[in-house]
């Protein structure tokens, strides 16, 4: 599709603002003065690619329908004191529909993991329910008892399949409940991860090993020992696909499948490194240690931006696709705005779960919805403007059929 307009000589203008939002950095300056003619050429291409990459979604932003909205405050009104029932009661027919709990409270604590489209649900319990569902139309899938202690979901590359990391083994199961594989070379795993571009299951066990399994061929791709202990939490990078692990010792170190060492390590807090998050364009992480500080990382330069104290550490950490960051702090849901920008004072949102304590913690994907596994089952908050209202439906669909699957 080609656009020859007024509008698109504008946004070609190197000081449209349009064109500056979907650049990444500043241009490459001084090409000329590197002498080897492949390094020079291979740069140049690269940075028209990106340049062109840039004017394309330029063009493309006025197509755009939908807008992201956040909740406005009135005088002396703070967004922290709106309760979810207000949430609810002011908002349209189907965003209410989406604020829902389950209660289930004889297996639990739940550890919860959506599919990367944002439309089905996994959730586990520790004592060893499973059910997975489409939690839009409030569909059930499957539902059944492994017999033993679960300790970490996890979806893969769609709703067909999904990993349980249970007491002794890794097991992978489909969509209707059936044991697909179980994988015996993955002991005492108690977190899982997974990779989508690369198709890599990433496991981490009780023993210190970090091990990368291969779901399309089921091979086992590498295994490293950190030497470091067991690991409390992991995450991967979503831009490079980097995985970060948080150490007893108060160490990040950052793994990468084809290095046997840690390519960073990054002394973060004085204790246990208690939870970690990285946001969609792989540019800031926050961690939370258990000597109680929650803190927010630049991961171009590794240097502390800002640092928040609180006094208990937080379980569990995520970010939204537009950059809101929810942490699971006892029995509370705090949602904090802009918080890789300045210091905030107060949380955006704040949710109070009662009696039962936070496990596990995600956004939904393309939703303003934030998924709580807790120790009496699981519960779905409002929290507009946490998802990103347009998706490319060539790569993600929350409206997928099965051919488009």
């Amino acid at each position: 599709v080609r656009f020859r307009s007024s509008m698109a000589d504008e946004v070609e203008d190197e000081e449209s603002p349009q064109l500056r939002k979907y650049r990444r950095g500043d241009k490459l300056k001084d090409l000329g003065r590197i002498w080897d003619r492949k390094l020079r050429g291979n740069l140049a291409n690269s940075e028209a690619r990106r340049e062109r990459a840039a004017e394309r979604s330029a063009k493309l932003e006025t197509f755009l329908e939908d807008e992201p909205g956040f909740l406005e405050p009135e005088g002396l009104e703070r967004t922290c004191k709106f309760s979810q029932s207000e949430i609810r009661d002011s908002v349209d027919v189907a965003s209410a529909q989406k604020h829902f709990e389950l209660k289930l409270d004889q297996l639990g604590p739940y550890k919860m993991s959506y599919t990367r489209n944002g439309r089905h649900l996994l959730i586990g319990g520790k004592k060893g329910h499973m059910a997975t569902m489409d939690w839009m139309e409030k569909r059930l899938g499957a539902e059944f008892h492994v017999g033993e202690t679960i300790k970490d979901v996890k979806y893969l590359h769609n709703e067909t399949m999904f990993a349980v990391a249970q007491k002794k083994y890794v097991y992978v199961y489909d969509n209707t409940g059936t044991e697909l594989h179980c994988l015996r070379r993955q002991r005492r795993v108690h977190l899982l991860d997974f990779l989508p571009y690369h198709f890599l299951l990433v496991t981490a066990s009780e023993d210190g090993w970090l091990r990368y399994q291969d779901t399309s061929t089921g091979a086992l791709v590498t295994q490293y020992r950190t030497k470091k202990g067991r690991s409390d939490c992991m995450v991967h990078n979503p831009h490079n696909a980097i995985t970060l692990l948080g150490q007893h010792n108060g160490v990040v170190s950052m793994w990468s499948p084809n290095s046997g060492a840690p390519l960073v390590q990054m002394l973060c807090h004085r204790g246990p490194v208690r939870s970690m998050a990285v946001d969609k364009e792989g540019l800031y992480a926050a961690t939370s240690g258990l000597d109680g500080s929650m803190k927010v990382w630049d991961l171009r330069t590794y240097q502390l931006l800002y640092q928040y104290r609180r006094q208990k550490p937080a379980q569990c950490l995520h970010f939204s696709q537009r950059g809101l960051l929810a942490a699971g702090i006892g029995n509370y849901v705090n949602v904090w705005k802009d918080v890789c920008r300045e210091k905030q004072t107060l949380p955006y949102l704040s949710h109070h779960l009662g009696r039962s304590a936070v496990e596990q913690l995600e956004f939904c994907p393309f939703e303003d919805v934030v998924g709580v596994g807790h120790g009496s089952g699981f519960v779905s908050l409002l929290v507009p403007g946490a998802g990103e209202p347009n998706y490319d439906a060539f790569e993600l669909n929350p409206n997928q059929t099965k051919k488009q699957r």
